[in-house]
């Protein structure tokens, strides 16, 4: 048994959960998969099982990506995201319509972006997140990366405690954080900002419609959702 998997992901699992999960359901200790999703995000992993399917991931992993995500404005986290309690930091200004779009046109296309503080990335030979879960945050040099779309889905709204909320769809380049646009838009507003909400919803050409949800896969017919591996690298 080998090919790919196109998984829905839910909240609260882990990537390497789901990983664990067809390693165990299928045999094969060879699975992995194109791309890291955060616990509390959803949407799309490309698993691939057998080792003539991981020997590809590389190629899966450079694709751009497109999410669906709401942030959070007015307010910060540690790990710019909701997974952490938000410190409240009020604009000095309303937040309109006219200057959201102002500051999204600065997010557009090549930009430079400073990993967050809770990430993977390795800085002095230590994963950023486990410096930071010690008090400790790490200096890293901004990394270059592509937004090729950044666009406002629906009207900004108010939340009770003053915040406001404003969801983006954001088509992107491999390696991009969505974490850090939503903490780099909130401090272009003299505020803050973090992610609330976050789904992907493609990889390249893989569209998330395309995938099974995670709680359906079963041993009796996880080989019915397996694509073989021409069938992934023809649509390349």
């Amino acid at each position: 048994m080998e090919g790919f998997i196109l998984i829905d992901k839910p909240v609260w699992v882990s990537s390497h959960r789901v990983t664990h999960t067809i390693r165990k359901l299928t045999g094969i200790q060879r699975v992995g998969h194109a791309g890291t999703l955060d616990p509390f995000a959803t949407g799309l992993l490309i698993v691939g099982v057998g080792r003539p399917a991981t020997k590809h991931l590389a190629t899966f992993l450079q694709f751009p990506k497109t999410y669906e995500v709401t942030f959070v404005l007015g307010a910060t986290t540690p790990t710019d995201d909701s997974t952490k309690e938000p410190t409240l930091c009020p604009p000095p200004f309303p937040l309109t319509q006219k200057n959201i779009q102002l500051a999204l046109k600065k997010f557009q296309g090549t930009i430079e972006q400073v990993p967050p503080q809770f990430s993977a990335v390795k800085q002095e030979g230590v994963k950023m997140y486990k410096a930071a879960l010690r008090g400790k945050n790490l200096s890293v040099k901004p990394r270059v990366v592509k937004i090729y779309s950044i666009a406002q889905t629906s009207p900004i709204w108010q939340a009770a405690n003053g915040t406001s909320l404003l969801s983006l769809s954001i088509h992107c380049s491999s390696g991009t954080y969505i974490r850090s646009i939503a903490r780099d838009l909130g401090q272009t507003l003299e505020t803050g900002g973090y992610v609330q909400t976050l789904r992907r919803t493609e990889i390249g050409p893989f569209p998330v419609s395309a995938a099974i949800p995670f709680e359906n896969i079963a041993v009796e017919d996880i080989e019915a959702h397996l694509i073989p591996i021409n069938e992934m690298l023809t649509k390349l």
